[in-house]
């Protein structure tokens, strides 16, 4: 399978400028649920999330030529900052599309960085369509935010680390958005142990990913809600290689809610002194819904990220 392979290739890769993040064993979800439950730390990865393995695996992955056209990308504020660093990293120049409703955290965070911050629209999908014609009209390289094999790649090598620190996992938690992150653990996971359960987790203000499997077909959401998990906000592209992928290999899906998420984020300050974003907290969410599903099984949870603004944080705990 060519994903595989990508897979191990993006670990070579990207592996002298990423963390092998911990996996850390919850004692407060395991005592909740009656299983073993672990959590991937990727709050602690570079940049804050797991955006920073996918981004500079597809940037280092272009060739000199390529990266001299300029690269364009659009990002509500996780993949920004990866793509960012990863820019840095490989001495490329960026232009990042923001939408005008982007965290104000996640915005400050990317002036430290030497990229080209361009805002547009008012909602995720409206924006990165609008990137990707601007990259195409000026002949720069698109670096899609997970649309794309080697984003896919980049993030799967959190699967590799999984199968390298725990023998025996029944579950995994994750968060999704476009399907960059769950395609890529999915991928590697099911290939190597395909008795895992994959459990897709998303905010109910914003399910597209769960309503277009259902429909067979990509879908828009009717109305756009706001949520606290904005770094899982948004449409698919039509025609994005993580529906397909989803379909096939994502088990279920588990909507939350936004008061979930609120409890899930103070349960990982509180009983961990953790600090995570709202995407993080739709997956810890999910677990605590299924509870009775975990109990006497390993689970892992994907601790996506931590990119969140300390006044909203601190209001919630």
């Amino acid at each position: 399978m060519q994903l595989i392979s990508e897979i191990t290739k993006a670990n070579s890769r990207i592996r002298p400028y990423i963390h092998h993040t911990l996996l850390l064993q919850s004692d407060a979800l395991t005592a909740m649920c009656g299983g073993k439950v672990y959590l991937k730390l990727e709050n602690e990865q570079y940049t804050g999330s797991f955006k920073a393995r996918g981004s500079l695996n597809k940037i280092l992955s272009l060739s000199d030529a390529e990266r001299e056209r300029g690269l364009v990308t659009a990002s509500t504020g996780n993949h920004a900052q990866g793509f960012a660093r990863a820019c840095s990293i490989a001495g490329a120049n960026g232009i990042i599309f923001l939408p005008k409703t982007a965290a104000p955290s996640k915005v400050d965070a990317l002036k430290y960085y030497d990229v080209n911050l361009q805002f547009y629209g008012d909602d995720s999908l409206t924006t990165e369509l609008y990137a990707k014609q601007y990259a195409k009209d000026e002949n720069k390289v698109w670096v899609s935010p997970y649309d794309d094999l080697q984003i896919i790649a980049g993030q799967g090598t959190i699967g590799m680390e999984l199968l390298q620190d725990l023998e025996h996992i029944d579950r995994v938690y994750i968060t999704v958005g476009g399907g960059g992150l769950i395609s890529g653990i999915a991928s590697y996971l099911k290939h190597h142990k395909p008795d895992i359960k994959i459990i897709g987790c998303q905010p109910a203000h914003s399910p597209e990913m769960s309503l277009s499997v259902e429909a067979g077909e990509i879908v828009d959401y009717p109305e756009a809600l706001p949520t606290l998990s904005d770094g899982s906000a948004g449409g698919i592209e039509p025609g994005a290689m993580t529906f397909p992928i989803c379909q096939e290999l994502v088990d279920e899906f588990v909507l939350i809610s936004e008061d979930q998420i609120k409890e899930a984020i103070k349960l990982a300050a509180h009983k961990h002194h953790k600090i995570i974003e709202g995407a993080a907290g739709v997956a810890v969410a999910a677990l605590m819904n299924q509870r009775k599903e975990a109990r006497g099984r390993t689970s892992v949870i994907i601790i996506c990220g931590a990119n969140i603004g300390l006044d909203l944080f601190k209001s919630i705990i």
